[in-house]
């Protein structure tokens, strides 16, 4: 944790409340010290760019999983289109 902390720019207890609010769930080493994925760093970032920026943990948290979903949900969205034009593309007439 120290070190993913240093690595942010952070303190250890502004990654602890990441993890008290559920929004980050790092894996944990034999020793019980908490590891945290590139994609989990990522998500602290931005939490502490938006808290940063006025917002408050909660409502920074709201924030980031709303965008989460947005970016999963326009993901789905191209798969789903390049299905259907590829389905287009096999047969026009429907």
């Amino acid at each position: 944790m120290g070190r993913a902390a240093e690595i942010l720019g952070v303190t250890q207890a502004f990654l602890r409340s990441l993890d008290a609010v559920r929004l980050l769930t790092p894996q944990r080493s034999a020793g019980g010290h908490r590891r945290y994925s590139r994609y989990q760093l990522r998500i602290a970032t931005r939490v502490r760019e938006l808290i940063d920026a006025g917002n408050s943990l909660d409502g920074a948290c709201r924030i980031v999983i709303l965008e989460d979903q947005l970016a999963e949900a326009h993901a789905l969205n191209i798969t789903l289109q390049h299905a259907l034009d590829e389905h287009e593309s096999r047969d026009p007439q429907s």
